[in-house]
């Protein structure tokens, strides 16, 4: 089963930060999530509609300027970073999981994707790009058929993973909460794999492991060592 560092080691150091993927690095993980949003034509590695639970910024990420958000603290000193230079930081080390948070991200993905696969050393293979915005995800699709993508959810769909295969996703990503053997049977059989998240207790760990699923996004991936 993979271990997936949820917005880095975000157990660690404040959550999508360059700290905390360096954190994630260090450990010698193989997957790092991390959240994106456009504001003022930049690619922000934010997971929050609003700024206050974890800047000292306030307001809607999407309305402010470069700027402003540049200026921001994210936590113990860090920024917001741009996924730029966290592409830079991980230049092609480990697998990047992008989920597309806000509307208008797929283009601006595909295009920082096909650079850093010619700049810094990533291949095709080491992308995956989610959304709970399916819309949002197809477009990408459309952008990047050569990359792989994973379909968001939080509940129980009514036909299991009938919806992912025919979007031509790889993975299907959901909330822990509604994981169950059926699920995880179905989407198995349809070709996909199932990751969970947020799970951060090694007993979880070996629940769902057990049932077959795939990987997991964990805030503590110190833990799987």
């Amino acid at each position: 089963m993979q271990f997936i560092a949820h917005r880095g080691a975000s157990g660690l150091a404040p959550e999508n930060t360059l700290k905390a993927f360096d954190q994630a690095l260090a450990l010698g993980i193989s997957a790092i999530e991390l959240d994106v949003q456009q504001a003022d034509g930049v690619l922000w590695v934010f997971h929050d509609r609003r700024l206050e639970r974890c800047t000292n910024g306030e307001g809607v990420l999407v309305r402010q300027s470069r700027d402003y958000l540049a200026s921001l603290d994210a936590g113990n000193g860090e920024h917001i970073p741009t996924l730029w230079q966290v592409m830079q930081r991980v230049a092609g080390r480990c697998e990047l999981h992008i989920e597309l948070k806000g509307p208008h991200t797929a283009q601006a993905v595909a295009e920082l994707t096909r650079r850093a696969e010619a700049e810094l050393g990533f291949a095709p293979a080491q992308w995956l790009v989610s959304s709970f915005d399916h819309l949002e995800l197809l477009a990408f699709q459309a952008l990047r058929p050569d990359i792989r993508i994973g379909a968001l959810i939080a509940g129980q769909p009514r036909h299991l993973a009938h919806f992912a295969a025919k979007m031509g996703c790889w993975s299907l990503n959901c909330d822990v909460d509604f994981v169950t053997p059926e699920l995880v049977a179905d989407a198995h059989q349809r070709g996909l794999k199932v990751l969970a998240y947020t799970v951060d207790q090694p007993d979880d760990w070996q629940w769902l492991e057990a049932m077959g699923v795939d990987g997991v996004f964990t805030n503590h991936p110190e833990r799987a060592r």
